[in-house]
């Protein structure tokens, strides 16, 4: 193999300064290959033993999320990376992360990493760029990165919307159709009232009873509570002469009305004016409760908005801002409510009193809750139960999210921050997200925790609160 000229190597912008006789120290212990373009020349996993050195062409660095390559990184020879690549003086990789693909022929100067300390000796300053070359390229792998996690959260609060607006969306479409029978119904058995002469005063006393009694039963019974009042107003029908009139004893209970009330509304009318009577009152207090459920439906979605805009923090400036951290951990669980359902998930609760507002960059930190909640809830089994407890002094405030599930196995609990490192299946984990929660806790100046055992995993995140100066001060 023929050694590499001189002129060549002083090409590359990262060695274009160095002394001729470090360069053919350099020269003398290279390893050349050549690449056509779309060539794959490193592929994940494969051990990491050499710096590369790039005179000619390129090479695109896709890195593995969820089992699809997704493009991060371009090596060339430029003043970004230098044209060096692969394994740089100090770094701890010990395998590759990803896949790199040659773009037009490529060559490749290879110096294998047992030259490095010797390396050093001839030329620290070259070490010393070659660490700021490192250093700038895990700095646009972390912003590529957060810019995945990103969009990776966007999709988790996307579907966590849409499963959430596809229930009081659905009622409220179910609801109109309800209503809009409920009103032609309406008409006919108005025009029933008046052909059998019910008179104004009577049809008023059913209309305040109605108005009285609202469209849900205020007093809260018990299932056999209910089946008991069911019967009731059941065998009053059928005494009465009802049966088989299409009469729903559910629409009265619903309401509270009586047996005593129905033989009030029944004085003083004829049997098959009562019938029709009873129609309209059973109409009534359908049409009453689908508003009700209307009015819920609709302020479901209210909240959701609510709480959508609350926690990607919208039209708000990217910057410090004052937040309770009770009311963001809240809107996260809302809007992860139907993967807490999923699981029939209990949580539970337990917020100190007088919490004080935190200053924070209120999106970032609910990623935090958004993430650790979301892994919580993989973690735990069907019918499991997570518990929030927050504590608070003048100084810091400290979150606990603890769940019951089976717990982080020893061996793995000290890689779980690591950049890519999961355990959950290919297509559900990125790797990114604890790392991505360790980042921005410390951007807060905080700490965050992680202790486990089976049947209890719990992380701790502990937020300062910066002490502000007041305007009247």
């Amino acid at each position: 193999m023929e050694t590499v000229q001189i002129k060549d190597l002083r090409k590359i912008i990262a060695l274009s300064d160095l002394p001729d006789e470090h360069l053919q120290w350099i020269s003398n212990r290279l390893e050349t290959e050549e690449f056509e373009d779309g060539e794959l020349i490193a592929k994940k996993g494969d051990p990491m033993e050499v710096m590369w050195f790039i005179p000619e062409g390129s090479a695109d660095f896709f890195m593995d999320v969820n089992g699809q390559q997704v493009y991060y990184f371009k090596f060339q020879n430029d003043s970004i990376t230098g044209g060096v690549g692969g394994l740089l003086p100090y770094s701890r990789m010990k395998a590759s992360p990803g896949f790199a693909y040659a773009v037009g022929k490529l060559i490749r100067h290879s110096l294998h990493k047992k030259y490095f300390q010797e390396l050093e000796q001839l030329n620290p300053a070259l070490i010393q760029r070659l660490i700021g070359y490192m250093t700038e390229r895990a700095r646009t792998f972390a912003t590529t990165q957060l810019q995945h996690e990103k969009v990776s959260a966007l999709g988790k609060l996307a579907a966590g919307i849409a499963h959430e607006m596809n229930n009081p969306a659905s009622a409220i479409n179910r609801i109109s159709s309800e209503l809009s029978r409920r009103l032609k119904e309406n008409y006919g058995l108005t025009e029933k009232l008046l052909q059998y002469k019910i008179s104004a005063e009577h049809i008023r006393s059913i209309r305040f009873m109605i108005e009285k009694k609202g469209t849900v039963n205020e007093k809260k019974l018990s299932p056999l509570q209910r089946v008991q009042m069911e019967d009731e107003i059941t065998d009053w029908l059928n005494n009465t002469g009802l049966t088989g009139k299409n009469m729903v004893p559910e629409t009265f209970v619903d309401a509270g009305v009586t047996v005593e009330e129905l033989e009030i509304i029944k004085n003083d009318i004829s049997r098959e004016a009562f019938i029709h009577v009873l129609h309209w009152v059973e109409n009534l207090l359908s049409s009453k409760k689908a508003i009700k459920d209307l009015e819920e439906a609709s302020l479901r979605i209210s909240n959701l908005v609510d709480a959508i805009k609350s926690h990607v923090h919208m039209d708000r400036t990217n910057e410090l801002q004052p937040t309770n951290i009770h009311h963001d951990i809240d809107n996260t669980l809302t809007l992860m409510g139907y993967k807490l359902r999923d699981k029939n998930i209990t949580v539970k609760k337990l917020f100190c009193d007088n919490l004080a507002d935190v200053n924070a960059y209120v999106s970032e930190l609910n990623q935090v809750w958004t993430n650790i909640i979301d892994n919580a809830i993989y973690a735990l089994p069907k019918n499991g139960e997570i518990i929030i407890e927050t504590t608070c002094d003048s100084r810091d405030v400290n979150v606990k999210i603890i769940d019951n599930g089976t717990g982080i196995p020893p061996e793995i609990i000290s890689r779980i921050f690591d950049p890519f490192f999961t355990t959950k299946k290919v297509g559900e984990g990125t790797g990114i997200g604890l790392d991505l929660v360790n980042r921005i806790i410390r951007h807060h100046n905080g700490e965050i925790k992680v202790n486990s055992i089976p049947g209890r995993t719990e992380f701790i995140v502990c937020i300062p609160i910066p002490q502000i100066k007041k305007i009247d001060e």
